[in-house]
Order: structure tokens, then C-alpha cells, then sequence
């Protein structure tokens, strides 16, 4: 299919402004971009019932957002993109409101730290240890520590599948996973890949530009926390939902690791969304797509959450 309208109309208004890359840019001007971008294709801020910050005696901070209703409540843990490099709780917000009012579930995210000041692993093992941290303080967060998903779009959606590698090891237990355009493989050579070239959206370079940045040399890429998609086994992992773009350099290897998590014997459910580009879940107050995708995550969770 071809590039759906509304993308076409967003590229040509990219084009017309000249938005440069981020991968031009310094990591200062980058990250605050990719916070302005997010939050205007984001739409209206929906109200939701509580939102709390918290941190960990670890020092990692936490937003939760709570629908109306009394507790244990089904919670989903949230990992926000921008390729281990950029984003941050509040790039995360529209996404983490929508979902808990259509849910409707807890749901929260986390602030782990960013690379390259920071790189591989730090990032996976703030997620596990974060999701750890939730399990074992459940009583006080008002979570159902038998409904907890994790999840995440793009960079956070490789944490969340690096989350799950880990957390079948050493717990807790997960009720799925929710990975949208996860990267699942460092330096994969996909048609998606190789196609990915358009210079107004978010092509092979922005991948390489954010590998580059998490991994401190190319041998961590081979690292299946890195690149979930290289575990020696991806048997007794959680339910999961994967959600590609068509028009995505990350398509091909996240549709390889939802037929891997298949073929392990994993119930997973994929959905491509023809027409979209990388990006477009949290682009619900532009792309039609995006919201679809949102109701899409929220009746798949709701289905996982309640069986």
C-alpha cells in the first residue's frame, strides 16, 4: 500500500519546514525536539483519575497513573521510546493516559537512564529492576501482581522484550507483553531496512544514530538483551502483541520476533498497520492509524488482563 494520506500530508509539511533529523542535531537539541514533536502530534491531554511521581530507594523515578476504582489493580509497566537515547517519562505521558483510561488499568512508566551517558545495559536492567521493584511493592501501588504486563514503542518496546528474558530467569512472573516497532536485532540487513531510506521520516540512519549511541562496541549488539531476537530460546515468555508500521525500518524484525516468540509456543498476536511509519503510536492526535492502534493495545490488554 502506499503511505497513508495523513502521513503524506505530515512528510510534505516536514519538507516544507525543513525539520532537520534529530541525528543532525546535538543530544540537548535532539532530545528537546523529540519532546516537542511527541507531545504536538500527541493530542489533547486526557484527564486521568490519579497521576503520581514516585521514585525507588534506587533512585529511578516512576509516573503512575490510575484510573477511578478500588485496587488490586491489573498494571502494565511502560518503557517509552526514542532509541535508548532520547525520551523520557513525560515523551511517554500521551500514550500511558490514553491506555489507562481505555483499559482502563495502572499503568506505569519509567525513567531509566538514558545512553550514551549511560549505555547498554544500564537501560535493561533499570526496566527489570524497576518491574522487580513494582512487584514487590504492589500492596502499596494498589497492582494485581498476577496482571502485570510490560510494554513499550520502538526503544521501549526492546526493553520490554529484554525485560522479559530476563524476568523468566529471576521473576516476577508477567501476564505479556506489549511491543510496539520493537528493534529486535542490531545491525539486521531487512527489506524494511534497506528501504528505509526516506529523508523526512525516521529511516536506517536515525537506527544506526541511536544503536551507535547505546552500545559501547558493536559485540554488546550481539547480546540477546540487546537483541532479543538472538536468545538462545524464547520458550515460556508471556503472551505477547506486536504492532509494526509498513512504511517502518524496524517492520521486518519485529514481525521476526513475533514468528520466533510463535514458534516457541508463545501466544502472540501481530498486527501491521499498512500505510504508517515508525512513530505513529504516539502520534494519535494526527494519524488515524495511531488511534486505532491505541484502541488495538487497550482491548488486547483488557483481553490479557481479564482473560
Amino acid at each position: 500500500m502506499p503511505l497513508d494520506p495523513q502521513v503524506v500530508e505530515m512528510r510534505a509539511k516536514r519538507a516544507a519546514d525543513d525539520v532537520p533529523q534529530l541525528y543532525t542535531q546535538t543530544l540537548a537539541e535532539a532530545r528537546a525536539a523529540d519532546l516537542a514533536s511527541v507531545q504536538a502530534a500527541g493530542g489533547d491531554v486526557e484527564p486521568v483519575h490519579q497521576v503520581e511521581d514516585l521514585v525507588t530507594e534506587a533512585g529511578l523515578p516512576l509516573r503512575v497513573y490510575r484510573p477511578a476504582g478500588d485496587g488490586p489493580l491489573p498494571t502494565l509497566v511502560y518503557f517509552f521510546g526514542g532509541g535508548w537515547t532520547l525520551g523520557s517519562i513525560d515523551t511517554a505521558d500521551g500514550i500511558c493516559r490514553q491506555l489507562a483510561n481505555a483499559v482502563p488499568c495502572q499503568v506505569i512508566t519509567v525513567g531509566y537512564r538514558l545512553a550514551p551517558e549511560h549505555p547498554f545495559p544500564t537501560a535493561v536492567h533499570d526496566c527489570h529492576a524497576a518491574t522487580q521493584w513494582i512487584a514487590a511493592h504492589a500492596d502499596d501501588l494498589r497492582a494485581d501482581p498476577s496482571r502485570l504486563v510490560v510494554g513499550g514503542d520502538s526503544a521501549g518496546g526492546n526493553l520490554a522484550a529484554a525485560t522479559t528474558l530476563l524476568a523468566r530467569d529471576s521473576g516476577p512472573a508477567l501476564a505479556g507483553q506489549l511491543l510496539v516497532y520493537p528493534n529486535t536485532l542490531y545491525g539486521s540487513d531487512t527489506a524494511s531496512m534497506r528501504a528505509g531510506d526516506d529523508p523526512f521520516l525516521f529511516n536506517r540512519t536515525s537506527v544506526s544514530w541511536y544503536w551507535n549511541h547505546y552500545l559501547t562496541t558493536p559485540e554488546d549488539g550481539e547480546n540477546p538483551l540487546a537483541s532479543p531476537l538472538l536468545a538462545s530460546s524464547h520458550a515460556d515468555l508471556p503472551p505477547a502483541l506486536v504492532i509494526t508500521a509498513e512504511f517502518d525500518p524496524l517492520r521486518d524484525e519485529g514481525e521476526f520476533y513475533a514468528e520466533k516468540l510463535h514458534a516457541a509456543g508463545v501466544p502472540t498476536e501481530l498486527s501491521r498497520y499498512d500505510g504508517m511509519v515508525h512513530g505513529f503510536f504516539a502520534m494519535s492526535g494526527v494519524l488515524d492509524g495511531g488511534r486505532r492502534a491505541i484502541a488495538e493495545a487497550a482491548t488486547w490488554l483488557r483481553r490479557t488482563f481479564h482473560g
